[in-house]
């Protein structure tokens, strides 16, 4: 088993509701000789500095996060989608510790998995920018190039993380909002959630 990280530790005990759910998540996962980090505020664990699972603490569940979930070996349909836009991504929720402790041979095998994945090097196919630019953002771009080339320059990650968030709402006035409360933040090189 690879060492604790403190800062993991003041993850769990942050999140008291799901303490000891993420506690029995973490030793499965270190048992895997993965190594934990903390990276964008939660448990991460890598293999060979290769991020492999992700731990989450929300209201209603906790969760075991995937980074190529979509590419592991799964005949029971365990794994899911954290959301509608997902494409690698994929999660197992729990809501008590006794269900994780049960799936340990399971959730073991999924790790080991995720590790033989990414050191394969295979890779996803990712559709580049399947969502259009609003045409609020096309205006916008015209009348602001700055902007256009901020936006060129963030990864396609965070270019299509705003896509989404602009083309949300059905009114255009409300687009237009939106893109204009997060011009700045696009000028500074940041993603919607940084």
């Amino acid at each position: 088993m690879h060492a604790l990280n403190p800062k993991v530790d003041g993850y769990v005990r942050k999140n008291s509701r799901w303490q000891e759910e993420l506690q029995t998540l973490r030793t499965i996962i270190l048992s895997c000789a993965l190594t934990e980090e903390v990276k964008w505020r939660v448990p991460c664990y890598t293999f060979q500095k290769r991020n492999i699972v992700f731990l989450n603490a929300f209201k209603d569940s906790c969760a075991l996060n995937f980074v190529k979930g979509a590419l592991l070996q799964d005949p029971d349909g365990r794994l899911e989608k954290p959301g509608q836009h997902t494409q690698v991504g994929r999660r197992i929720r729990f809501t008590n510790a006794r269900a994780i402790i049960d799936m340990k041979p399971v959730l073991t095998a999924f790790i080991q998995d995720a590790i033989e994945v990414e050191m394969a090097g295979v890779k996803a196919i990712v559709k580049k920018n399947p969502e259009p630019v609003p045409e609020e953002l096309q205006r916008k771009f015209e009348d602001a190039p700055a902007l256009k080339t901020a936006f060129e320059t963030l990864t396609p990650g965070r270019q299509r993380a705003y896509i989404l968030h602009f083309s949300a709402p059905k009114q255009s006035k409300t687009r237009e909002s939106r893109i204009e409360k997060c011009v700045q933040k696009i000028l500074n090189g940041k993603g919607l959630s940084d």
